[in-house]
């Protein structure tokens, strides 16, 4: 009788064993949100409605014009090449030793003040104001969100300095670094296949907080895609 008693209790307790590991087992991870695709991105910017007057150089030792500025629903874009930028704070990176051409500070500054960090925050650099183009009268600013597209990668950064009048084509160390794109200021960038993507009228807020720069431009890029 013993024995039998005991083959229940067992048999009841593995009955009941899957029931109750399953009430213990943790919750999947909620779904994390994400922007769309550098391919989605790029795809809505075959065609150029050109605004600008005239095209840009990409670099001081070239003759020829080649970057025009496009306009879009709610941004604009270009496709250019990438120096980099390496203004703003000394870091070991960015520095009078590293780069050549360096300068302590950028057109946009920390909510403290301060030069932007460019070897730390991922920043693009437009084009200062003239005849070819005023980015201001394209509703962008300091501190506008852009997604910058290379190689299959997305990275969102801001508008966070102004270059040469006639030059375009430029962004931070940082912003070099997280697209896999030598970041070195004295012999890094690259050439060509760079995208540039400008929301119109937006701000990150404080223009250092990279997070924030993501989660804008994911956005602005979704209604970007959605809406052209």
């Amino acid at each position: 009788m013993r024995k039998l008693i005991l083959l229940a209790t067992l048999a009841l307790a593995s009955a009941m064993m899957p029931a109750t590991l399953a009430t213990a087992a943790p919750a999947a991870p909620a779904t994390v949100e994400a922007g769309p695709t550098a391919a989605q991105l790029l795809a809505k910017t075959t065609s150029c409605h050109q605004i600008s007057n005239g095209k840009y150089k990409t670099d001081e030792d070239v003759s020829s014009k080649t970057v025009a500025i496009c306009d879009a629903n709610g941004a604009v874009f270009w496709k250019a090449d990438m120096d980099i930028d390496c203004d703003g704070q000394r870091t070991t990176q960015c520095n009078e030793n590293t780069d050549c051409c360096f300068q302590d500070d950028t057109a946009f500054h920390q909510s403290d003040g301060k030069a932007l960090n460019a070897a730390k925050l991922p920043y693009i650099v437009v084009p200062s104001s003239s005849s070819i183009w005023k980015y201001t009268s394209s509703k962008l600013k300091g501190g506008g969100s852009c997604a910058v597209i290379y190689n299959g990668k997305v990275e969102y950064a801001v508008i966070g300095d102004t270059g040469p009048s006639q030059i375009i084509g430029e962004a931070s160390y940082a912003t070099a670094k997280d697209l896999g794109i030598n970041p070195d200021p004295s012999n890094g960038g690259t050439d060509s296949g760079v995208t540039y993507i400008c929301f119109k009228s937006s701000t990150v807020s404080p223009i250092e907080n990279h997070a924030n720069a993501i989660s804008k431009g994911q956005s602005l890029a979704t209604t970007f895609v959605n809406n052209n």
